[in-house]
């Protein structure tokens, strides 16, 4: 019997993230939408198909422990508790091989791609350990890089890398405490951050080539469907990408 709750959506002002939270709440759940800018969570959340009162926007900066705290004690301020956390903000920095990023550019990276999705997941834990009745699901965004790179993005990809050990651990220290989580893998959903990828994206032989994609909206269904579970069920990983994209046999 599939569930609904309280889930909190980050990244939710644009891209994958806006779907996802809007598809949450045209099914019945109640959903916080993190993210910079607040305008971006607001323009998410009007153009939803639910019920007034069930989103909140939390203008919230993932890189910083203070505003996910305070991400997090605004949830639990309006609804108690958290049902679903989707860690979903991520970031590109201009490619590059391991002896060609930058310092900061690389730290961009892993401070939102990995190091946010702890901050978030430490806090969802917490709460979900301490409710009554205890437990949820969290559900990371992965990406196909969390098991092929593409080429000079040694940072995306280790952050993704990390993403799945993240994933792994979680799911299994949350057992205990009917804690779920699961992965979600996607490769070239049409969104702002691959806009580009029509004009031509780096292959391994040194080509460029146009790459396909798909509608976003598919990503936000596969993550409700995962959502939707009954705790004692788990979408421990899930894949979702354009059909003809060079990925498998990538190289």
């Amino acid at each position: 019997m599939a569930t609904t709750g309280v889930a909190v959506v980050t990244g939710a002002g644009s891209g994958i993230g806006r779907r996802v939270a809007q598809a949450l709440l045209a099914a019945g759940w109640q959903v916080a939408a993190a993210g910079r800018r607040g305008d971006a969570l607001q323009e998410t959340l009007a153009s939803a198909a639910s019920p007034a009162g069930a989103g909140l926007a939390v203008p919230a900066d993932v890189t910083v422990p203070e505003s996910v705290a305070g991400l997090f004690e605004a949830v639990h301020e309006r609804w108690g508790r958290v049902d679903l956390l989707v860690n979903n903000a991520g970031v590109f920095t201009p490619g590059g091989a391991v002896d060609e990023i930058s310092w900061p550019d690389w730290r961009q990276v892993v401070d939102v791609n990995l190091t946010g999705a702890y901050l978030c997941a430490h806090h969802a834990v917490r709460m979900m350990k301490a409710q009554t009745p205890r437990g949820g699901r969290i559900i990371n965004n992965g990406s196909i890089s969390a098991h092929s790179p593409r080429p000079h993005s040694v940072a995306y990809t280790a952050t993704k890398h990390a993403i799945t050990g993240m994933t792994k651990s979680i799911s299994l220290d949350g057992r205990d405490f009917d804690i779920a989580c699961g992965q979600i893998d996607i490769g070239n959903a049409a969104t702002d951050m691959t806009g580009q990828m029509s004009h031509g994206m780096p292959q391994a032989d040194g080509s460029l080539a146009s790459e396909p994609t798909f509608d976003a909206q598919h990503v936000a269904a596969a993550v409700l469907y995962m959502a939707g579970l009954p705790l004692d069920a788990n979408v421990q990983f899930l894949t979702i990408t354009a059909t003809k994209m060079p990925f498998i046999g990538r190289g």
